[in-house]
């Protein structure tokens, strides 16, 4: 049940905190007092798509939280799945702060979620009914999911979505197969030949990388040779004079004939050795390297003509090394998909007839649960429109077979006479608009018995409705308010009667600017809105002792 909906910063609602009870809510207010903003603002918390536009003007963003109390074991248990914080006394605050440049803020119990997270939570805490709902019951796809939420097909829905997937994924397959003769003969001989051309090249994995800096080494041989052969003479010297290994040796000769007759020439004889020691690996590193120059193929034209190959064929088959073999793995498999394509199509075609075969048994037993489904919805809802004046009134739920798609074999459409006498036809070819609201109050008042959502809201359900009907209009809501919470909006004194509380909502301007406010009427001020809502700003004192009746009245009806 919704308890608090507090509101920063949205629209004309510069900050306000309404708190709504168990029973019937009932909000009025003259037009474009804001009382479309609350929708607007339980909208956004519940995570409905909504705009920037909200965003009060002259301010950077918007902010909305809804407290909730005895939340069901169904979004306990939703919230437990997504590793959100579940309250102990059973409350839960949605909240949502909407910046003027796009983004979102989103908290759950005080943890941070998407919006769609909070959109999945939302839409099983409060179900808002407007006139674009009625709008929806004249579109006869949207039927469908009208019974399937009274027949309880789930689980049957889902088996029958898995098989139909399968079976889509199959003809897929068997179409992309089903090649014509030429058009197979033209891949074969284009595979065939981009196969032979990169198995010939016998590509390798880093052969482009090698083939560059041997290149490059080729191109500077002499230079490199020049100056490792000169750092070799310096170090070991040419015959005709001595390198540095020679010199050091000397000076090792040298003093080590004079090492008795001063301390510490011991450790300087043992310092050039080690000094004679490196310069011979050193040497040894210089030699090894001219060896492998001498020894490197020096076609430069060889490997210059190896990577004009691997090039061009970069330019076909990928850019990287990898990437080419890779195509022509996948080319292979194609191929071979294509040689034995025949052998495979025969699998699949059996395949699908397993397939076919299981989704029609899928679909008989969604077929079977939704005719009951619709037998029980029709006298249902013939039930309930009778109670709101429309004793004559026959609907209808139409199962025909239709090509098979994603929710089975069965074409839904819903079918009214008004009227004695008069073949039961579609929806949107019969129905006025306060035959619509009436037969949406229907429907919301079944579907939820069938175990709906704790909190209903209704904007303007009374659109196109007056007299008795509208009278009924609110002993249904009253009803309904007994087992779900109930928010109505109205313009209609003979459904706010039945208030179990008021809310009055007006503007105010001040400082050059409006701002919007919400009052919880008390019993004294209730008769004064009622009949402000009946006979404007010239209701007298008549109009009001006629409000208090009818108030009364309302009252032992509950």
């Amino acid at each position: 049940m919704l308890k608090t909906l507090d509101i920063k910063n949205i629209a004309i609602i510069e900050k306000a905190s309404v708190e709504f009870s168990r029973g019937l809510n009932i909000l009025t207010g003259e037009t474009g007092a804001g009382k479309s903003i609350l929708i607007d603002s339980i909208n956004a918390v519940t995570g409905e798509k909504t705009s920037r536009e909200l965003i009060r003007t002259g301010e950077d963003s918007s902010e909305v939280s809804a407290f909730f109390e005895n939340i069901s074991t169904e979004i306990i248990n939703k919230l437990n799945e997504n590793g959100l914080p579940v309250e102990d006394d059973g409350s839960l605050l949605l909240q949502r702060k909407i910046f003027r440049d796009g983004k979102n803020s989103c908290r759950i119990n005080g943890a941070p979620v998407t919006v769609s997270m909070l959109r999945s939570i939302g839409m099983n805490l409060i179900n808002i009914h407007g006139q674009r709902d009625s709008q929806a019951l004249l579109d006869s796809e949207k039927h469908i999911d009208f019974l399937d939420s009274v027949a309880d097909v789930s689980d049957e829905l889902e088996e029958f979505k898995d098989s139909f997937s399968q079976l889509l994924s199959v003809n897929s397959e068997i179409k992309a197969l089903s090649l014509d003769a030429a058009y197979k003969e033209r891949q074969t001989d284009l595979l065939s030949y981009q196969i032979n051309e990169l198995e010939k090249a016998q590509i390798s994995s880093g052969e482009r990388a090698v083939l560059i800096k041997k290149k490059n080494i080729l191109n500077n041989s002499k230079k490199l040779s020049g100056a490792l052969n000169g750092a070799l003479t310096a170090l070991s010297g040419d015959g005709e004079s001595f390198g540095a290994e020679g010199l050091i040796n000397s000076a090792v000769s040298s003093i080590s004939s004079v090492s008795t007759l001063a301390k510490g020439l011991d450790a300087l004889v043992e310092n050039l050795n080690n000094a004679v020691a490196y310069i011979d690996d050193c040497t040894s590193l210089i030699d090894d390297v001219l060896r492998q120059l001498e020894d490197m193929d020096d076609n430069i034209d060889a490997i210059e003509e190896r990577l004009d190959l691997l090039y061009r064929l970069s330019k076909k088959y990928g850019e990287t090394e990898e990437e080419m073999l890779s195509f022509l793995e996948k080319a292979k498999e194609e191929l071979d998909g294509i040689t034995n394509s025949d052998e495979r199509l025969n699998e699949l075609r059996e395949m699908k007839q397993k397939l076919l075969e299981t989704c029609e048994k899928n679909a008989e037993k969604l077929s079977g649960k939704r005719k009951k489904a619709a037998e029980k919805l029709s006298a249902s809802i013939k039930e309930e429109l009778s109670y709101l004046d429309m004793p004559h009134c026959r609907f209808e739920v139409s199962i025909i077979p239709c090509e098979m798609n994603e929710k089975g074999s069965d074409g839904v459409e819903f079918l009214i006479s008004a009227n004695p006498g008069e073949e039961p036809k579609p929806l949107g070819k019969v129905a006025s608009g306060g035959e619509l609201s009436r037969i949406m109050l229907a429907m919301k008042n079944v579907l939820n018995k069938e175990g709906g959502v704790s909190t209903l809201i209704f904007d303007e359900i009374d659109a196109g409705v007056s007299g008795s009907a509208a009278k009924k209009i609110a002993v249904k809501l009253k009803e309904v308010s007994k087992s779900s919470q109930i928010l109505c909006i109205t313009h209609l004194s003979a459904i706010a009667a039945f208030a179990d509380s008021h809310k009055f909502i007006y503007k105010q301007v001040s400082d050059g600017k409006t701002y919007t406010n919400i009052k919880e009427l008390s019993e004294k001020e209730r008769p004064y809105e009622l009949a402000r809502m009946t006979y404007g700003s010239e209701a007298d004192d008549i109009h009001i002792k006629a409000s208090e009746k009818m108030i009364e009245e309302a009252a032992k009806e509950k």
